[in-house]
């Protein structure tokens, strides 16, 4: 078996994380033009699907956040969703200028089926993994993702991967 320096191993792992990302957005891509939806609005529908599977109501402003949006375009993206019966706008009960967003239950099946092969396919791989294999994963996938929303250390402003006691990603 090949030795491979940390930094090789790095580029593989990196480069195999892009190829799932673009082979993610391509699947998004053709979902949006199938129901004739903006690729937003597909993004959109998947934060709004797995806040409502954690349980975690989502503000306007958190969705904007998460998606990358102003104001103005968080606003249009909402007014497109409601306007197709994907989303309503709730406001909260305890606070009448915070308003939630609701998944529609058919927008919740919809963003369910794009990824229901994904999930199949994964399920069957990862049925071989033991738990301490599946920990490992999602703490890489984990500090990956955290790679992408935070500065790199040392303030250079770009991406960086935060390590966990014993060299595992956290």
């Amino acid at each position: 078996m090949d030795a491979h320096s940390p930094q090789d191993t790095g580029r593989e792992i990196v480069r195999l994380l892009r190829e799932a990302a673009v082979g993610l957005g391509g699947l998004h891509t053709r979902f949006a033009a199938r129901h004739a939806l903006h690729p937003t609005d597909v993004r959109a529908l998947a934060c709004l699907l797995d806040a409502r599977h954690a349980g975690t109501p989502v503000t306007v402003g958190h969705l904007g956040s998460r998606l990358g949006l102003n104001s103005a375009g968080t606003t249009a993206l909402i007014d497109r969703l409601e306007r197709a019966g994907h989303v309503r706008r709730v406001p909260d009960e305890r606070d009448r200028r915070r308003v939630f967003l609701v998944l529609e239950q058919r927008a919740a099946g919809m963003a369910r089926a794009v990824h229901a092969p994904l999930v199949d396919r994964s399920a069957q791989v990862l049925k071989e993994y033991d738990d301490r294999q599946l920990d490992a994963v999602r703490g890489f996938l984990a500090a990956a993702l955290e790679a992408t929303r935070s500065p790199a250390p040392g303030g250079s402003g770009g991406p960086g991967v935060r390590r966990r006691a014993g060299g595992v990603a956290g």
